[in-house]
């Protein structure tokens, strides 16, 4: 009984929050606020009276741990106090407050109001409601101070050289940390809000000449339909606004750092920011953009061309080593060289499991290993995981569970997925998928299943977008940033579609030497 009048007092509340105006009465409308914010102990109420003229009373409200209480107590209550009333601002409510908002309170944010609603929404952002007696409306002040992450280098994406600057979970500083990077005015910031409960603000990011008006209107309407109480970070957003919902490649990017976050945006693509968590989504996303990273653009292109390629055949190598050794060893022992074979026959000679098998357990430990390394405290996660990697293998191999070769196998595909950190997850599905048909349809299996691989990508799209942007193109310009990285001054051309409201980057090489 207790718990169902708890609920239809909080119920009787949100009416009350949405229906009734405020009081002239100061006291009447502290006690709308108490009830709106029933059972909540953080609710702070301060009333103030001047000490000089005649006497006024006025009321702050906020919650306690969201507010800088020296910025209050020194830019309203000092000054409040201090005022000396008139019998005139006695008589005009709306112009005293008029006076303490534009002479008085020293505090930059602050704006009238008199919806009930919106101060309550005030409130539970952090914000200091002002009440004065007699007039019916409030200032809201903004005087937030809570603590916040110091802006480190991001754990998910260190690089050995460029900036060390790494989104917090403050919309704000994030917000302040793209703008350091972009003097310029055709930066832009749309704010609203997702979660019907949460209310959790949100910032959508581009520059205004060189997105493209249809992806930011798609964005807008995805956005205009997501039905959902909270949002706490951007993965939710991503789940809720993608394309191809069932498909088990990522069609919206994340990033923790802003260097990178502003090298797409002058791309032509979008950020979207929310606050409370690090991550920023971007988009479109193309499927190149798995195999590169921010330190590719600060060193030398022809090292940064090397290390991609490493990172394409790194996820090729993850998906297709383990069904190409069942394929061979299962199917098609004559394309391996005959020393070899009987070296891996010896190996197997006393392994109770098919091949199959010996590869389901080993890769399932391996993920095991991986999965524990990731969640345990850091200064023990990787002793676990190099340890139990060689004393299992080692012991599995001993008891005669599992081959040698087997081992070595497993190895290089734990090693070459580790290249691309972004592509985890859908290399171990697509790793599995043709680890499956390859065993029931030998090699031919395995090139049926990296043809419907090659299908399936081709047929994505991210915002409308193609995933395989770029990919198999034959013009010059759109293949300097996919695969390999041309020379910054033969990248003239912004990627096309995505930036196809401005392409030209900057002059052509031709162009400035004329010029």
């Amino acid at each position: 009984m207790k718990n169902k009048e708890t609920v239809r007092n909080n119920e009787s509340a949100g009416n009350l929050s949405a229906n009734q105006p405020l009081s002239l009465s100061l006291d009447e409308t502290v006690v709308q606020f108490k009830r709106i914010f029933n059972n909540d102990g953080t609710l702070r109420v301060r009333i103030i009276e001047n000490n000089q003229g005649v006497p006024v009373r006025s009321g702050l409200i906020y919650v306690d741990g969201m507010v800088d209480r020296n910025l209050i107590q020194n830019g309203i209550v000092k000054p409040v106090m201090a005022y000396e009333c008139t019998e005139e601002d006695n008589v005009d409510p709306a112009g005293l407050m008029e006076t303490l908002r534009m002479e008085v309170i020293s505090i930059a944010d602050i704006m009238a109001s008199v919806e009930l609603d919106e101060l309550v929404g005030a409130v539970v952002s952090g914000k200091t409601v002002f009440l004065l007696d007699g007039y019916a409306g409030a200032l809201i002040i903004g005087a937030q101070g809570w603590e916040i992450r110091a802006i480190e280098e991001p754990t998910t994406e260190k690089a050995v050289r460029g900036p060390r600057e790494g989104f917090t979970e403050s919309l704000l500083v994030n917000l302040t940390l793209i703008r350091r990077k972009v003097r310029n005015s055709d930066l832009k910031f749309v704010f609203t809000e997702i979660g019907t409960r949460s209310k959790t603000q949100t910032c959508i990011c581009y520059m205004e000449s060189l997105a493209s008006p249809d992806i930011l209107k798609e964005l807008y309407d995805r956005l205009a339909r997501v039905e959902i109480d909270h949002i706490l970070d951007t993965g939710y957003l991503a789940e809720l606004i993608r394309d191809e919902p069932y498909s088990p490649f990522e069609m919206i990017g994340s990033t923790e750092r802003p260097d990178s976050l502003v090298s797409k945006m002058m791309e032509g693509r979008i950020g979207l920011l929310i606050e409370g968590t690090p991550f920023v989504l971007t988009l479109p996303y193309v499927f190149v953009e798995n195999f590169q990273a921010s330190e590719d653009y600060y060193i030398n292109y022809y090292f940064a061309s090397f290390n991609r390629l490493l990172r394409v055949l790194g996820a090729f190598m993850s998906i297709s080593i383990p069904a190409g050794y069942v394929a061979l060893v299962t199917y098609s022992q004559e394309m391996v060289p005959t020393l070899l074979l009987l070296s891996i026959a010896t190996a197997r000679q006393s392994v109770p499991f098919p091949t199959i098998v010996e590869a389901l357990i080993m890769l399932t430990i391996f993920e095991v290993l991986r999965e524990a390394g990731a969640r345990i405290p850091t200064s023990i996660g990787q002793a676990v995981s190099i340890v139990g990697a060689l004393v299992l293998g080692q012991a599995a191999v001993d008891a005669r569970i599992v081959s040698a070769p087997m081992v070595i196998v497993v190895g290089l595909t734990g090693i070459t997925t580790l290249l691309n950190p972004r592509l985890t997850g859908p290399l171990i599905i697509v790793r599995l998928a043709l680890l499956f048909i390859t065993f029931f349809l030998g090699i031919y299996g395995y090139f049926f299943g990296l043809l419907g691989l090659v299908i399936h990508l081709m047929s994505l799209r991210s915002f409308g977008v193609s995933y395989m942007l770029g990919v198999g193109s034959i013009r010059p310009q759109d293949i300097k940033d996919t695969a390999i990285r041309a020379p910054w001054w033969d990248m003239y051309l912004r990627p096309a579609i995505i930036g196809a409201r401005n392409m030209r980057r900057k002059p052509s090489k031709k162009t400035a030497k004329r010029s």
